[in-house]
């Protein structure tokens, strides 16, 4: 995705041709995402999906690493937004079912990790690769990837976990649609939904308005060189590489309001050293200070929203909940950088762009309040001397036994 612009602006693509096929992956990615969700729901087991994603995925790579056409490029983005789609809910419903005695945070937090690990080895092998002026390469690179994940995967299913259980442990059959789209369930989960609207935007906007930020300069900030501002990109996403593990591992004994409220608040932080850079010729001291909070912000939301979903919705609708959320990260890829850019144009400079988000990230705290873990729950088993009865932890996904936060 990263490498995409370079590789078709080198052979002629106009802005709006590359750009129209990244917007038609992301507009096909919606609404895959709801049928993933929908089949999850249903009982598809989660590693279905994989296996028809690097399918898909290795078909688009196929295609990109000899198109020098609009309509080969064009189908090789539509394969990609579709194996997306399908990837994301059942990925992040498969963690919490593989977790085991593990709480879902932590994996979550490790899941996390790995995402961050694979993009920053991802984006070497694409720096090396446009160095050698072979940077189609990166296309054979993925195909030999999603063919691994298709072995691993087939000698080694995800588990999928026994059939749903309700709060009391009580058997549940999966979704049979009918009660899918009733509002009382997804209630609940709007304050999380809303919350990752806001943080993934800022996400999008750090990968499209933020470069181009650096690069033009802002009001007495000066303009960076390419290079200088692919280096600020590359240390944020060191730093995030490195704090992912530890920060989710941190935040996986505390609540998820806990976590997102915080952030939130490193966002904002993180926002606001932007802005306030652009006022000041040696501003750019304040952006590399922004990238801290920035990354801390990132590591903290990226698991805890997601065990956030699982606390706040019943196990018959994650699949459909875990589809929901992911979309918020498509509805951003696509909103943000469009609505930054026009921001940008508008304006000259950031200032504004960065205090807005700053400031959405404060306006939805509030929300959180509404957070609470709806689906832990804990079962009588045994009779305790201190407590007359010993509890034992029901795992939110499956019904079995699991851990108790105290």
């Amino acid at each position: 995705m990263f490498m995409t612009p370079l590789i078709f602006h080198a052979i002629d693509f106009t802005a709006s041709q590359v750009g129209s096929g990244l917007a038609v992956s992301a507009l096909i990615g919606t609404v895959v995402r709801l049928l993933s969700g929908a089949l999850l729901d249903r009982g598809v087991h989660c590693s279905w999906p994989i296996r028809v994603t690097t399918l898909l995925a290795i078909t688009a790579d196929l295609i990109l690493v000899q198109a020098n056409d609009y309509g080969s490029y064009l189908a090789g983005q539509l394969l990609l937004g579709s194996a997306a789609g399908l990837y994301w809910p059942a990925i992040e419903l498969a963690v919490p079912l593989s977790c085991g005695s593990l709480p879902s945070g932590r994996g979550y937090a490790l899941v996390r990790s790995a995402d961050a690990l694979g993009i920053g080895i991802g984006t070497l092998i694409g720096t090396v690769a446009a160095t050698l002026g072979i940077l189609r390469t990166v296309y054979s690179v993925e195909a030999v990837c999603m063919g691994t994940v298709l072995v691993l995967i087939s000698l080694y299913p995800l588990q999928d976990g026994p059939p749903y259980r309700d709060l009391n442990g009580a058997r549940s059959e999966p979704s049979t649609g009918t009660e899918t789209f009733r509002l009382p369930w997804l209630l609940p989960l709007l304050p999380v939904l809303v919350i990752s609207v806001v943080a993934t935007g800022i996400l999008a906007l750090q990968q499209s308005a933020l470069p181009l930020d650096l690069v033009r300069g802002s009001l007495s900030r000066p303009g960076l060189s390419e290079s200088h501002s692919s280096a600020l990109i590359a240390l944020q996403l060191t730093l995030l590489v490195s704090l992912q593990w530890p920060v989710g591992r941190w935040l996986s004994d505390r609540s998820v309001a806990f976590g997102l409220s915080l952030s939130l608040i490193s966002f904002s932080i993180g926002c606001a050293l932007i802005a306030i850079s652009s006022l000041f010729e040696s501003g750019t001291a304040l952006v590399l200070a922004a990238l801290l909070p920035m990354a801390f912000a990132q590591a903290a939301f990226l698991p805890t929203a997601t065990e956030a979903v699982i606390e706040e919705t019943p196990p018959e609708h994650r699949g459909l909940a875990m589809a929901l959320f992911s979309q918020c990260f498509a509805i951003s890829a696509i909103v943000a950088p469009l609505a930054g850019g026009a921001l940008l144009d508008l304006q000259n400079n950031g200032l504004m762009l960065w205090l807005l988000m700053g400031g959405a990230c404060l306006a939805v705290l509030p929300t959180l309040r509404s957070l609470k873990p709806r689906y832990r729950a804990t079962v009588p088993r045994a009779t305790s001397p201190a407590l007359g009865r010993d509890e034992q932890f029901v795992d939110a996904v499956t019904g079995g036994p699991g851990h108790l936060r105290r």
